[in-house]
Parts: C-alpha cells; structure tokens; sequence
C-alpha cells in the first residue's frame, strides 16, 4: 500500500479533520536509461559549468532568477524560506462553489484524503454534505514546498483533493481560431446533426474505465520480455509499483456545536484580503528572524534539496 506524502489536518470553518493525504494516481509509464552504444554503459548526466566545461559540485550551486539574457538574482535559503506559504500539513477550505463551476482545463492532479482513526464521524459528515448540496471545497494546500489550489469533493465513499490550476496557467481557447457562429455558417445541416445524433446515441454507454487498457505499453514490454529471453536473462520483468496534528476533530466532537461557531463567523476571506493579510505579516517575520543563522525547523525551505 502506499505510504502518505503527509499526515495533517483537512480543516472548513472550525472544524479540523486528521487526514493523510494519499497519492491518487499511479504512474505505469516505461521508464529508459540511455547507454553508450559502445559498451552497454549508462550514460550520466554532470553538472557543468557552460563557460569552464568543469563539474560543479552540489554544495557550489545556487538557485537564480534570470530576469533578462545572462542576468541573474540569486535567491539565498531565507529568501526562500520568507516566501514559503505558512500553513503545512493543512488543507484549509476556503469557500464552497457548485461543482459543475470549475472548467474542465483547471484539474491538474488527483490525490486521496484518508481519515485517521476516530476522525471517520467528520469525514462522513463533510463527504455526505458535498454530496447533498452539490458543492465542493475549494482550498489551499502545501505539497512539498508548494502552496496549491485545490478542490476538495466527493467520490463514492472517497473525498478526493484534486489540485487545480492557477488562472495564469490555463490558456484561454479563444485565443486559438476556433469556429464560431451558427452551425448552417459552415453548411452544418439539420439533417447531418440528427444522424450525427443517432451516431452517438448507438455509440453510447456507460463509463467502464476498467475497459480501457495502455495497449502500447502492453505490446512495449512484450518486445522487451521477448528481448530478455533471447538474450538468457533470469530475471522476470518485474511490475512498477507506486511509491511507497495537534487540535484535531475525533468521532467524539460535538459537531453541532462547533456548526453553530462556524456560522456564526463571517463568509469565505476574498483572496485580496488572503493576499494583504500574508503581505502583513511578512515584515513582522523577517523581523524576527535572527541575522545570524535561521532556524527553519519544519519549515518548507528546510526541506528543499540542492
């Protein structure tokens, strides 16, 4: 089974629910090594400085922005660290909207919020509540040293956190030549349209994603098999496998009371104030920040890899 990329809290209103967040995809790409054709050996790839031709050890690199040709402003641990979101391990709602509202071209990826134990009474609540109203949960989450924007929404017994686009991500399909106007101002007839019609109504049926196979990777590692038992391999091809909170509602919370708080308390925060609320209180953190040497505890910075 896989492990959860981090145990946190799932919070709306005053209500926090301890979740884990599973992966929700599984990746059963084919993966290459590129080798020299000479001698079967892989090929590695080096870090090299382009003016020198030398190798650059890990600990010579930094991380820059290059804001016009050959110029550069480097971006020290504590720069990265002041602009790293404040809130981790949470998926914080923010607002509910119809779930047919979201365009199509804003899903991203798709992740698995698991209750933990005696956390299953909130869950159900959240889950059958999406469910009733027809709404979902659009949040804010930080996955590694990301902030993301996410839809929290019901499937089956699951509520699954799908991460969304940005707006500055998605491309408008206007700005493509797209055909507009009436179908008769591309000589689209009535009657193309109805058999078109009937075409899709004896074509239809109900969604078996189960049916649907990669055959291209299927036939790829048939050549590969074949391709290893010429050549007297032992080993089988082996499947790829997935990789492998404080203050918490439990099944023993008085959900209605904490209901009654939470409408009780303003609407939704609008991203503009979200926006100056965290500009806020940025100064105040660089502030208190020592000049010698951060210390960045559980911070996403800490965490990042050269």
């Amino acid at each position: 089974m896989a492990r959860p990329l981090w145990n946190g809290i799932l919070s709306f209103g005053l209500l926090n629910l301890p979740v884990a967040l599973m992966p929700g995809e599984r990746r059963v790409d084919l993966h290459f090594r590129l080798l020299d054709a000479r001698d079967r050996k892989p090929i590695r790839y080096e870090r090299v400085n382009t003016e020198t031709g030398d190798e650059v050890p890990w600990k010579d690199i930094v991380k820059a922005f290059e804001y016009s040709k050959g110029n550069y402003v480097v971006l020290e641990e504590d720069d990265l660290r002041a602009a790293a979101p404040e809130s981790h391990e949470t998926v914080e709602v923010e607002r509910f909207v119809d779930a047919g509202a979201i365009p199509p071209n804003y899903f991203d990826k798709p992740y698995v919020l698991v209750p933990a134990r005696k956390a299953e009474k909130g869950y159900v609540l959240l889950r059958e509540t999406l469910k009733k109203t027809g709404k979902v949960g659009i949040a804010r989450v930080v996955i590694r040293t990301r902030e993301h924007l996410a839809a929290v929404m019901p499937q089956g017994d699951a509520l699954l956190l799908m991460l969304l686009r940005y707006p500055q991500e998605v491309i408008d399909p206007a700005e493509y030549p797209l055909p507009t106007g009436k179908p008769e101002d591309y000589r689209v007839s009535a009657r193309e349209l109805d058999m078109a019609a009937q075409l899709v109504a004896s074509m239809s049926g109900p969604w078996q994603p189960e049916s649907y196979q990669d055959e291209f990777r299927d036939r790829l590692r048939a050549v590969i098999e074949k391709k290893m038992k010429a050549s007297g391999a032992k080993t089988a091809l082996a499947e790829e496998t997935p990789p492998t909170p404080e203050h918490a509602s439990t099944n023993v919370v008085d959900f209605v009371s904490l209901l009654k708080r939470s409408l009780a308390e303003k609407g939704p925060v609008a991203p503009a104030k979200r926006a100056a609320k965290s500009a806020a209180k940025a100064p105040a953190k660089r502030a208190a920040r020592s000049p010698t040497k951060a210390t960045p505890g559980r911070r996403a910075g800490s965490r990042s890899k050269r």
